[in-house]
């Protein structure tokens, strides 16, 4: 079996799709973060696919060497496509052997994997009411932002609305309802440990991104002060970007993303050094469909996944859900916070490509909004 030609399709709300076919008929699907720099992704990976014309696409780890082994190694542009690339190589073989991923990763270790959805949107409000419409829809987890833009040292005031809304929760559902707390890399050192402190008595499932991962040091402080778990990895690619975090030992749960962090086998490589460590792994997956059925893949045979982050109805999917070009979409139906082990071959998932060309015409211009403070300095989204 040889690579014979790829097609990349930029579709909306935000997603970038990559389409790897052979010269046996069989073909793999991908997913690329898009973002501010989608034009940029998009031609590095037609450079690197390029270059994999008529190599035999079940060497997936010699391909996954040669991509990432090149002189100027590492980066968010070079680890999406890496992973896109490989995603669509892993759905290759599973169907070529006629077997889900997870069974050529050791196989299931769990039936079902839990999930959680997003509620409140980019600046948060009326959490109540979408925690009840997640809970009605028999949810048992949600995960907030906990701000909105938030300065160096900023006010009371954004601390005490961000504990109202999670006490809001709390105070409905009791501890029936597990809460993440997303400060999204927005909150600063300063105000990171009083955000963190005050939030403490609410008891979150965790803390996401308390400060950006370029001030890792700052974990180990956060940690020692307040004893809500820590979680942290989503802007962080391969195994090498997450050994500082191994070694401090500060985090308790990482946050891969399959279609940043190297893809499925590179994910798996790093929840097994998290569990050396007795960290959890909670899955970064907010994007479009095929990340997240290749997070499932990697979900199914991984000991210390607790629960998986999924984007239906997410606050930037606006004009098209996941499901929209999903033919089987039973694959992402939820029930009481769970959802099935996915069984198809290869990635199980199965892409309605005439509708994926069809938006893909449309056009995609999507980027991460840019928000300042009140006195004009660039705020962290």
């Amino acid at each position: 079996m040889k690579i014979s030609d790829f097609i990349i399709y930029k579709v909306k709300p935000r997603w970038i799709f990559i389409k790897i076919n052979t010269d046996e008929g069989i073909s793999g699907w991908g997913e690329l973060v898009s973002g501010t720099k989608t034009e940029t992704v998009v031609a590095g990976a037609k450079e690197m696919c390029s270059k994999l014309i008529g190599k035999n696409p079940l060497e997936i780890e010699r391909i996954w060497q040669r991509l990432h082994r090149s002189f100027f190694r590492g980066g968010p542009i070079n680890g999406t496509i890496i992973s896109g690339i490989e995603m669509a190589l892993w759905d290759i073989k599973g169907k070529a052997l006629n077997l889900p991923v997870y069974e050529l990763l050791g196989g299931a270790v769990r039936d079902k994997i839990k999930v959680y959805s997003w509620i409140g949107g980019d600046r948060p409000s009326d959490v109540v009411a979408m925690a009840q419409e997640r809970w009605d829809k028999g949810f048992r987890a949600v995960k907030m932002n906990a701000t909105s833009e938030m300065h160096y040292v900023d006010s009371l005031e954004k601390v005490n609305a961000a504990v109202k809304r999670v006490a809001s929760i709390r105070e409905k559902f009791g501890n029936a309802m597990s809460i993440g707390i997303d400060f999204h890399g927005r909150v600063h050192k300063p105000m990171a440990k009083v955000l963190a402190k005050a939030l403490e008595e609410y008891h979150p499932m965790f803390i996401e991104e308390p400060v950006l991962p370029e001030n890792e040091e700052y974990f180990a402080q956060i940690s020692n002060e307040v004893s809500t778990p820590i979680a942290t990895g989503e802007r962080l690619y391969t195994r090498w970007g997450f050994k500082n975090i191994f070694k401090q030992g500060a985090v308790d749960i990482v946050q891969p993303d399959i279609s940043l962090c190297g893809g499925l086998l590179e994910e798996r490589k790093i929840a097994a050094m998290a569990e050396a460590y007795d960290m959890a792994v909670a899955p970064h997956a907010p994007y479009g469909p095929v990340a997240l059925a290749a997070t499932f893949q990697v979900d199914a045979c991984t000991p210390n996944v607790f629960i998986q982050e999924q984007s239906l109805g997410i606050h930037y999917n606006q004009g098209f859900d996941l499901l929209d070009f999903v033919k089987n979409k039973e694959i992402f139906q939820y029930k009481d916070s769970f959802v099935d082990i996915p069984k198809g071959p290869g990635l199980g998932i199965e892409m309605d490509e005439d509708k994926i060309k069809d938006v893909a015409q449309e056009g995609l211009v999507w980027n991460n909004p840019a928000w300042v403070n009140d006195d004009g300095t660039i705020a962290e989204w």
